[in-house]
């Protein structure tokens, strides 16, 4: 007999189902990658505390520094964090021998200071969210 199936819309999710899904999106992705698999990295601003008070969560992937999420707490924004935290994913990436970025940032995100450090925008996604834009970069590593 054939299994009868489901679409269901959940709001709570399970870390373990959740994590069922992105593994098989990983597996099927490395099965037409030659097996490539995203190498994640975690690049932190810590306290005295071990706290982490900013970071970058990135994977190097197909060649590619993928950046996922930047954040640096309020009291130590505009101290220049934010340019040693890329700088040190940078030079990850291009130790892992991936010599491009790609990222996105909102509108009322950081996209001057994305601009300021040589990343291009690729796409603009207008109204991503209302009433502003999302916005796609890359940018070109230089090998070190």
């Amino acid at each position: 007999m054939k299994p009868n199936y489901e679409i269901r819309v959940e709001s709570k999710i399970p870390p373990a189902e959740m994590g069922q899904i992105a593994n098989g999106l990983a597996a099927y992705n490395a099965s037409k990658a030659d097996g490539d698999m995203p190498n994640y990295l975690f690049v932190t601003i810590r306290g005295d505390d071990d706290k982490v008070a900013g970071g970058v969560i990135a994977a190097t992937y197909l060649g590619w520094l993928q950046v996922q999420a930047i954040w640096i707490c309020d009291e130590l924004r505009g101290q220049g964090y934010g340019t040693r935290l890329m700088q040190a994913a940078e030079d990850e990436a291009v130790r892992r021998g991936c010599p491009r970025v790609f990222l996105e940032t909102l509108s009322f995100q950081a996209l001057p200071f994305y601009e300021k450090r040589g990343y291009v925008i690729r796409s603009t996604l207008h109204d991503f969210p209302p009433g502003g834009a999302r916005y796609a970069l890359t940018k070109q590593l230089a090998p070190k």
